[in-house]
């Protein structure tokens, strides 16, 4: 069963997502001779420099920003950061004490980065991969599908008429969009399901069906279905050539989130509670691995 991993936990599984979400695209070894781009006064601007700005800047640019014009806006953007740094510098507005302390906020930010980089790296093995994919497996066995059409309506006497014509050779996906009250889908398509995401009534009748079946007008508490279904097929985890990347990042975030967790188990960590008294933070308890099925919530046609 799966235990859910407390607050603190939590939170830093989060960080640790989002950190890595720009991290992992640009890790990776430094160029000897990085390439020179742009000089400010004599200072180069490197390629070194313009994928350190894409950490920071890099998820707030539009996607439609790419190629050389993705690289000259932070070009652009370096130049003027630089201009505008040095202009700061001479105002002496890097002397006071809030700048000091933001300053000790960004250099812990990227030791932390560092840390976990290097912790991600020598965790991500082939042998770690391959045993996150088997375990995922083991949590996803093989499960029938169905893909099915449905018409959606109010009372009983509907649903018969429906089928009734449906019967005498109307298309069922026209007969669908014709009277169907479900506003989802095109003619009535659910799209491919298991049983575990329909409503009983609905996947008990649907799961009886062979491909190209309808069945008769079955209740569920949102009205009067006549269901047909399409096809049919056995759903198999992919191999672990198609999940390998996922794999990756699964072992690397997980020994990332591990790392964390004990060093809040071996800190004295106080919090201020709504009183506003310093009390002991709660050891984090570690979180069981999740499964990288479907997770989806129940459909409710």
């Amino acid at each position: 069963m799966t235990r859910t991993a407390p607050a603190p936990t939590r939170r830093l599984a989060f960080q640790l997502a989002f950190i890595f979400s720009a991290v992992w695209l640009f890790a990776g070894a430094a160029q000897a001779d990085p390439r020179v781009l742009a000089r400010v006064d004599g200072a180069p601007i490197t390629e070194e420099d313009i994928a350190d700005a894409l950490q920071d800047i890099g998820p707030g640019l539009p996607q439609k920003l790419d190629g050389p014009a993705r690289q000259k806006y932070v070009l652009d953007y370096l130049i003027d950061l630089r201009l505008a740094a040095g202009k700061a510098k001479a105002d002496k507005l890097d002397q006071g004490a809030d700048f000091a302390r933001r300053l000790d906020y960004y250099h812990d930010k990227l030791a932390m980065e560092s840390l976990l980089n290097e912790v991600g790296k020598a965790a991500t093995t082939e042998e770690a991969e391959r045993k996150a994919y088997d375990d995922a497996a083991k949590a996803n066995p093989p499960v029938e599908e169905v893909h099915a059409r449905h018409i959606l309506l109010p009372t009983e006497d509907e649903a018969k008429a429906a089928l009734e014509r449906v019967k005498k050779g109307e298309d069922f996906a026209k007969v669908a969009i014709e009277l169907s009250k479900d506003p989802a889908g095109d003619g009535g398509d659910l799209g491919w399901f298991t049983k575990d995401r329909m409503v009983p009534e609905f996947a008990d009748a649907a799961f009886k069906l062979q491909p190209g079946q309808i069945s008769d007008p079955v209740k569920s508490q949102f009205g009067w279905h006549v269901i047909k279904v399409e096809e049919r097929r056995m759903r198999t985890f992919p191999p672990f050539e198609e999940l390998k990347d996922q794999a990756a990042r699964f072992v690397a975030q997980k020994a990332q989130s591990d790392l964390i967790a004990s060093l809040h188990g071996a800190a004295k960590i106080e919090r201020a509670d709504d009183s506003g008294n310093l009390v002991p933070e709660p050891a984090p308890t570690p979180s069981a691995t999740p499964a990288t099925g479907d997770q989806t919530k129940p459909k409710t046609p």
